[in-house]
């Protein structure tokens, strides 16, 4: 599929999460020192929103370091679950945050953090309750898992406010299927970093990877 021209990352937020590229890229750093080398290939092969989850003890100092020595790339942290961690994480330099579900307390203090947020959904019901909060941008988890693109289209009928973020099980293979629909802004995946590029830190592969992800997006008009 043709290069999207995607929006540049120094307007976010104004610019909405969904809009900067196609993929985001889901990172789950164990060495702290690979942080900003990662970071920048992903950014400089066309992918500036990164998630960082927070799933390892070095997150939030990657999440802190990206943000300080990476001004193009849009990090972000993943795997939000608690307010404590909302709170961590913007002061860490977050700039934007990822849940993989939802209660009222997070969604609150997601809220009240100042930046963009998705919070997690995989029922119609979910999507429901949060678009009577006002939220309208959501991450679809575990996408393959809770009904792919074939649920997320019966979706877009009866609500077609609400937009979405896939992740969970989706690689360069199905990737184009979730972006051809229209209320899928982006998705999420790992694809583009291999275990064995990261131990090897082979940054060229993961540039010349997060490039060829860059692509599978449809073309978008410039925001």
């Amino acid at each position: 599929m043709a290069s999207s021209p995607h929006a540049s990352p120094r307007a976010f937020p104004h610019v909405s999460l969904l809009d900067l590229a196609p993929v985001v890229p889901v990172v789950v750093l164990d060495d702290l020192s690979d942080a900003v080398p990662l970071a920048r290939a992903l950014v400089a092969g066309g992918l500036p929103a990164i998630e960082v989850t927070l799933r390892t003890p070095v997150a939030l100092d990657a999440i802190r370091a990206i943000a300080g020595e990476v001004p193009d790339a849009v990090v972000g942290a993943g795997t939000v679950i608690t307010s404590a961690q909302v709170e961590e994480s913007v002061a860490a330099g977050a700039r934007f945050l990822v849940s993989p579900g939802w209660t009222d307390v997070l969604l609150e203090a997601m809220r009240a953090a100042g930046v963009p947020f998705l919070p997690g959904v995989s029922t119609t019901s979910e999507v429901v309750a949060l678009l009577e909060r006002g939220v309208t941008e959501m991450k679809f988890f575990p996408a393959e898992a809770a009904g792919g693109t074939a649920y997320l289209k019966s979706l877009s009928g009866p609500l077609p406010q609400a937009r979405f973020c896939p992740t969970g099980g989706i690689g360069p293979g199905n990737a184009p299927a979730y972006l051809s629909l229209p209320n899928v802004g982006c998705v999420g995946g790992t694809w583009m970093l291999p275990g064995d590029a990261i131990a090897a830190r082979d940054w060229g592969r993961v540039e010349v990877l997060a490039r060829e992800a860059s692509r599978l997006g449809r073309l978008r008009p410039q925001v």
